[in-house]
């Protein structure tokens, strides 16, 4: 199965696109580990592969979009997760519910795809916001608390946090969320730019280099990276503002610590 292409990282304003549909499956009809990504999966439910998307898949951190497929036919799928497949690589799946079970679609059908547009812009503000946290508690901490480094972190609204290795006392809340205001007030530019090891290396982020066999990648491909101009750079597959202000007023809610482990929760107001 050939990697479905993944037209929101080339451009991340597109909110509606035509595409082809490659696969049509029902839920009973996928393996199991696939099966087991919709758990709250309903007979009638259906899984919709197409050549191309705009739909983000959960991942990253950041929540998969939702919104709705049509056919010219007048057929119209309700896009309610979007995931990676577990069995084929790159291959992502629409999982939804068909407006009428009698108007489906068909292999090969053209079918217009269109996202929740105040969704992924609420997705966005908070995965970028998020890469911003990340750069302002690097850029105070890093030489201040030992073995510091960024983990990972979570961009759903709900439980936005991100995670870093070593102890960070609560003393630091009120100069992160000064360093915080500092690059959203800045207005920094997001860019996203194409890298290869070559160029981590360069950047002095060769512990970041992506491994390009467990993500399926040919030797030619490049692997994406936002750049917070000013501040950091990340390997990144998300969707993003394009720059620091358009994140809105983002405020520390709280820091955790736990084995080692810093969780710096944020929310967007």
């Amino acid at each position: 199965m050939q990697r479905t292409h993944l037209a929101f990282q080339r451009n991340g304003h597109l909110s509606t696109l035509q595409v082809a549909v490659t696969a049509f499956k029902t839920i009973a009809s996928l393996e199991e580990t696939n099966r087991s990504l919709f758990k709250q999966a309903r007979d009638e439910d259906h899984v919709v592969v197409t050549d191309s998307t705009i739909f983000h898949a959960q991942g990253g951190g950041q929540p998969s979009d939702v919104g709705v497929m049509m056919s010219d036919a007048g057929a119209s799928f309700d896009v309610q997760m979007v995931r990676l497949s577990a069995v084929a690589q790159g291959e992502v799946l629409h999982f939804g519910r068909f407006a009428d079970p009698s108007s489906v679609f068909r292999p090969g059908d053209k079918v217009t795809q269109n996202i929740d547009a105040e969704k992924r812009l609420l997705y966005s503000r908070y995965h970028t916001a998020g890469h911003v946290l990340g750069a302002a508690v690097r850029h105070l901490l890093e030489k201040e608390i030992e073995n510091f480094d960024e983990i990972k972190a979570s961009h759903v609204p709900e439980s936005a946090a991100c995670e870093f290795q070593g102890l960070i006392e609560g003393k630091w809340k009120d100069m992160i969320q000064q360093k915080l205001d500092d690059y959203i007030q800045k207005d920094m530019p997001v860019e996203i730019d194409w890298w290869d090891e070559d160029d981590f290396k360069a950047n002095g982020m060769e512990r970041l280099t992506p491994d390009r066999k467990a993500m399926g990648m040919t030797d030619d491909e490049m692997f994406r990276v936002v750049k917070i101009v000013g501040a950091e750079t990340y390997p990144c597959g998300g969707t993003h503002v394009d720059s620091t202000q358009l994140c809105g007023k983002t405020n520390v809610k709280k820091i955790s610590r736990a084995k080692g482990i810093s969780r710096v929760g944020y929310f967007l107001a």
